[in-house]
C-alpha cells in the first residue's frame, strides 16, 4: 500500500519516515520528495508498506501525529496524473517565438 504523508519537518529524513511507520508494520521503501534545484525537502513523501492492513492501520494511528512541531497529513496516495508533455518553446499567451513573423 502505497500512503501519502504530509506536512513534514524540513529536518526529518528518509530513515526518520521510515521509523516512524515501521512500528505499524514492514516499511517496503519510505522516501521525502526533495525539490530538484535546492535539494530541500518540499515538506512530503510516500511510504509503502508491505500489506495493506498493516498500511490502514499505519494510516490511522499517524494521521495527525505531531512530529517536530508539525501535524502530519497521511492518507492513501492516489496514482500520479499524467501531465501533457512540456514543450520547450512553449512560453504562454500569444505562443510561439516573436520572430517568426518576418
Amino acid at each position: 500500500m502505497n500512503i501519502y504523508v504530509g506536512n513534514l519537518s524540513w529536518g526529518l529524513s528518509d530513515s526518520d519516515l521510515e521509523q516512524i511507520f515501521a512500528e505499524y508494520g514492514p516499511v517496503k521503501s519510505a522516501k521525502i520528495i526533495q525539490d530538484r534545484e535546492t535539494g530541500r525537502s518540499r515538506g512530503f513523501g510516500f511510504v509503502e508498506m508491505a500489506n495493506e492492513d498493516d498500511g490502514r492501520k499505519a494510516i490511522d494511528a499517524v494521521n495527525g501525529m505531531e512530529i517536530d512541531g508539525r501535524s502530519l497529513t497521511v492518507n492513501e496516495a492516489r496514482p500520479r496524473e499524467e501531465r501533457p508533455p512540456r514543450r520547450d518553446n512553449d512560453r504562454g499567451g500569444r505562443g510561439g517565438d516573436r520572430n517568426d513573423r518576418w
